[in-house]
C-alpha cells in the first residue's frame, strides 16, 4: 500500500472512530443495541406464538410436564411454592416500589422511573397478551398452586425477566468491579430461571408459555434500559455543549 493510500485509510479510520465516539456519546449505539435485543426477542416470541396457535407444540409441552410429574417430591414442591412467589405481581411490584423509593432518595430518579416503567409495562403486556391468546391452562397433572387466568404467556416468567433483569442492570451499573457486576447478573439469571422452572414444576404452565414470557420480559427490559441510557448520555452530551 502506498504512503498516500495509507494516510487516507488512517484518516478515514480516524474519522469513523470520532463519529462512533460522538454517536456513543449521544447513546445511539446503546439505543440500537437495546432495540436489536428487543427485536430479536419479539421475533422469538412471534415464532413460539405461531407454533402454539397452530398446535405444533402441544405434544412437546405435555411430554415435558409429564416427565416433571414423575420426578416430584414433597420437599421440592415446598421449595417451588416459595420460589414461584418471587414472580407474583404482588411481590414483583412490591420489590420494584421499594427499590424505586431507594433510588429516588439516592437522587437517581431516572433509574427509579425506569424500574417502575419496566414493572408496570410487564404487568400490562401480560394482561394484553393473555387476553389475546386465551390459551387454556395445562391439565397434565393436578396443579400445585391456584391459578385464575389463561396460560400463554407466563406472567410470572415475564414479570421476573423484566423486573429482575432491570434491577440487575441498575445494581451492576453502580459497581466498578467486573466480577461484582457479573455476579449480579448471574444471581438475577438464577432467580429468573428458578421462577420460570417453578411454573412448569407446579403444572400451571406449558414450557412454551414460560419461554414466551421470558422473551417478552427481556424485550421490554432491553427497551427500557436502552431508553434510559440514551436519555442520560444525550443529556450529558448536551450539557457539555458550549452555550
Amino acid at each position: 500500500m502506498t504512503a498516500p493510500s495509507s494516510t487516507a485509510l488512517a484518516a478515514t479510520l480516524s474519522y469513523v472512530a470520532r463519529r462512533l465516539r460522538d454517536l456513543h456519546a449521544a447513546a445511539g449505539v446503546v439505543l440500537l443495541a437495546g432495540a436489536v435485543i428487543a427485536a430479536l426477542c419479539l421475533v422469538a416470541f412471534a415464532w413460539v406464538a405461531a407454533h402454539v396457535v397452530a398446535g405444533r407444540t402441544q405434544a412437546f409441552d405435555e411430554a415435558v410436564l409429564a416427565t416433571l410429574a414423575r420426578h416430584q417430591s414433597p420437599a421440592l414442591t415446598t421449595v417451588m411454592l416459595n420460589v414461584t412467589l418471587l414472580g407474583t405481581s404482588t411481590v414483583v411490584v412490591g420489590v420494584a416500589l421499594i427499590s424505586a423509593l431507594f433510588l429516588a432518595l439516592g437522587r437517581q430518579r431516572d433509574s427509579a422511573a425506569l424500574l417502575l416503567a419496566a414493572t408496570l409495562g410487564a404487568v400490562v403486556l401480560n394482561d394484553v397478551l393473555k387476553a389475546a391468546f386465551g390459551r387454556p391452562r395445562p391439565h397434565v397433572f393436578a396443579w400445585g398452586t391456584p391459578v385464575v387466568d389463561t396460560s400463554f404467556p407466563s406472567g410470572h416468567a415475564m414479570s421476573a425477566a423484566a423486573v429482575y433483569a432491570t434491577l440487575a442492570y441498575l445494581a451492576a451499573r453502580q459497581e466498578s468491579r467486573r466480577g461484582a457486576r457479573l455476579a449480579t447478573y448471574v444471581v438475577a439469571a438464577a432467580v429468573i430461571a428458578a421462577v420460570a422452572f417453578s411454573r412448569l414444576y407446579l403444572g400451571v404452565h406449558y414450557p412454551t408459555d414460560v419461554v414466551a414470557g421470558l422473551v417478552v420480559g427481556w424485550a421490554w427490559a432491553a427497551f427500557c434500559v436502552a431508553t434510559l441510557e440514551a436519555g442520560q448520555r444525550y443529556a450529558q452530551r448536551y450539557a457539555r455543549r458550549p452555550r
